[in-house]
Formats: C-alpha cells, structure tokens, sequence
C-alpha cells in the first residue's frame, strides 16, 4: 500500500501547481491546492500565448473555458476547436490535454457549446506493499462541459456552464484498499459586457469586460469510506479589454486579467498539537474544513498573515495581440504570481492563421521564474468556423 500511495503521489507531483513552490521556504511559501488541477490548464493555445487570458477577449470556439458567457457575441454561425496541451514534456512524452470544444449559435442573441477535456497522466506501474509489481495503467481525468449564453440587452451577455467531472488516478480494481475514482459536478456563472466606442482617427474600437465564476461544485472523494473530500479549483476571473482597428487591414488589443482560486487558504498550525476534536490546533488562519459555499466566501478573509496574503493569491495577467486582415496575428502575455502562492512568472509568445473556414493558433511558454510543465513545448488549436447556410432564392442562387 505504501508503494501506490507513493507512486501516486508522484502523478499527482506532476499536475498539482504546488510543484512551483519547489526551493521557496516553507514557513513563508502556503500555497493552495485543490483535486484536479487539470480543469485550471488552458486547453486553447490563443489563450496560452497571451499569458494564459481569455475573459474578456474576443469569443472564439473555447470561449466556454474562460467566458461562455462569449458565445452570445460570437460572429459566426457555428464551430468548433480541437487542442493538443503537452505537459511535463521535459520529463516525459505521454502526459497531455486533449479537448474539443462545439458552438451553435441560435438567432442574435443566444447560443449553446459543449466541450470535452481529457487529461492523460501517462503509463505508471504499481506495486504492492512488498514492491511486486502489479501492472501497468493510465491514470487520466476528464470533464464534460455545456453552457448556455444569452444576451441581455446589446451590450451585455450572461451564462450559465455545467459540468461533470470524472478523476481516475488508480485505474486497478483495489478492492483491499477501497479506492475508487472521484466524480463530482461543478457549473459557472459569467457575464461578459461589449461596447463600440467613437474615437477620432480609428475605424472602430471596442471596450470589453469580463466575469467568469467557475468550478462551483460539490468535493471530489477517491474512497467510499473516507470523509476526506477534496475542493474543486473554484476559481474567480475578471478583467478588461480594449480592441482598437487602426484602419481596415490592422486591429491591435490589449487585455488584462486577475483571478483568485475561491477555496479555503491552509491555515498555520502549531508543531505537534492535537485539539480535543482531534484535528491539529490552529495557529493562524481558519480551519479549511468548511462547506463549498462557506469555503469560497471563507476565502476572502481566512490568510494566516491578513489582507496582505489575500492580495498575493490574485494573479495577474497583461496581454497584446495584433491582427492582420483578420488573417494573421501574433500574441504575447506575462503572468505574475506571488512567491508565496506558488511563483508563477513567465512570458508566452504566439500566433495565429485563418483561412476561409479553418484556423490555427500556435503558442510557446518562457519561464521566468522556477520551472514550468509547458516550457520548451508548442501548443497547438486547430479551429473551424462556419457561416449560416443561406436559403435559395427562386432562380437557384444564395
């Protein structure tokens, strides 16, 4: 049993963002994490290349992880995206996420999509308490999503997302053990607001602003019989955009994100204490073990060292993006974490093809600080968007 604890606590090394915190000191690094980090990985590489951005740029076929609230502001009739993400591709070759996601949009004002993310762990082998080995598997995880997007009024939009989550990470019958997968449900909420502006000697310009609520769900448990539960990676993200066309050939935008995870801050506890309730006497902070809704409000106030902790779980992400005649464009972004809350920091770089139907979007991570699973790799989307069929007339024309 030792042996499948500590292999599996080397898959879980591999997806859980407390690996960032890796050489930082202990007692001043409290970094949160939640069950299947996988749902916080950007699945598209135009989101990628600008930093890891999306809630409140322009609406595209993955619109449904940033904002789906998007969809009802997408231009085109209906499309799709396929997207290839490669993870620890330093280390190894077969630990990736792949998605598709679908949009149809109905009328002017409202719009559905689905989506599907499935996240490979690779090939592990497991042994027994007495390092027999006992086979090789595949833990993976995966998330089904669909939303709904309607606008309210010309410039503003909301959404509702639902998904079903599905977490396998001990693909072995271990009955002995009574471990099992973790499945659970979460739904978002978004909103998504867009308006023209005049401004003198451009063609046009657009103000953009964004709200995505995501994640809310009920926590993820891997035994029948245990009462550990897991928080899903609730997580808050809001920010701004602002797209200018300088004249009919060239746009150019620029976009801001921050996103804080809505899930309880580990608390400090002191050395070698038990409490009457036979959990460890806490220091500082409060105790996480708390319902999903109080969690996330919890969230706001519970960091042992006060509102300057709760201001260095806000990450932070700037973004350009640069079009030409709506067939070209090239990306870049940076994203800032605290050192404290994990040590994120790196610069991504992308770019973008479309022609007729069909598009591809290219993107490359530069770690700045600490070592990060997408770096020296290339991500990749390949998308589809398709314009309404157009009934014809009497003499046979569209």
């Amino acid at each position: 049993m030792q042996q499948i604890k500590f292999r599996l606590g080397l898959i879980l090394a591999g997806c859980l963002w407390i690996n960032y915190a890796i050489g930082q000191n202990e007692q001043q690094a409290n970094v949160i994490t939640t069950a299947v980090p996988f749902l916080m990985i950007a699945p598209d590489a135009r989101g990628g290349g600008m930093g890891d951005i999306g809630v409140s740029t322009t609406p595209d076929a993955y619109s449904l992880y940033w904002n789906p609230a998007k969809y009802a502001f997408i231009e085109k009739d209906f499309g799709a995206g396929i997207g290839y993400v490669p993870w620890l591709r330093g280390l190894v070759n077969d630990i990736g996420l792949a998605s598709i996601s679908g949009y149809k949009r109905f009328g002017d004002k409202q719009a559905i999509a689905l989506s599907l993310r499935f996240f490979s762990m690779g090939e592990v082998m497991f042994t027994n308490d007495v390092g027999q080995e006992l086979g090789a598997v595949k833990p993976n995880e995966w998330a089904v999503d669909a939303t709904y997007a309607r606008k309210f009024t010309r410039t503003l939009s909301g959404a509702v997302a639902f998904r079903f989550i599905y977490s396998n990470l001990v693909p072995v019958n271990y009955t002995k053990y009574d471990v099992r997968p973790g499945m659970s449900g979460a739904a978002d909420v978004a909103l998504y607001y867009h308006k023209e502006l005049e401004i003198k000697g451009l063609s046009a310009t657009y103000i953009n602003f964004g709200f995505n609520l995501s994640n809310i769900g009920a926590k993820i448990s891997y035994s029948s019989s245990s009462t550990l539960r897991d928080f899903l990676p609730t997580n808050l993200r809001i920010g701004p955009s602002f797209t200018m066309d300088i004249d009919e050939y060239n746009r150019l935008s620029f976009a801001v994100d921050l996103n804080k995870m809505l899930v309880p801050t580990p608390p400090i506890y002191y050395p070698d204490s038990i409490g009457p309730d036979g959990k460890q006497v806490i220091e500082k902070g409060r105790d996480p073990d708390v319902s999903v809704v109080k969690g996330m409000i919890q969230s706001f106030y519970d960091a042992p060292y006060g509102f300057k902790e709760e201001l260095e779980e806000i990450n932070v992400v700037v973004s350009a993006e640069y079009w030409y005649n709506k067939l070209f464009a090239i990306r870049a972004g940076y994203f800032w974490e605290s050192k404290y809350k994990g040590d994120r920091q790196f610069f991504t770089l992308g770019a973008g093809l479309r022609y007729n139907v069909f598009g591809l979007d290219f993107s490359y991570l530069i770690p700045i600080r600490n070592n990060n699973p997408l770096q020296n790799t290339l991500q990749f989307t390949l998308l589809f968007n398709f314009e309404p069929i157009k009934p014809k007339d009497k003499e046979g024309k569209q």
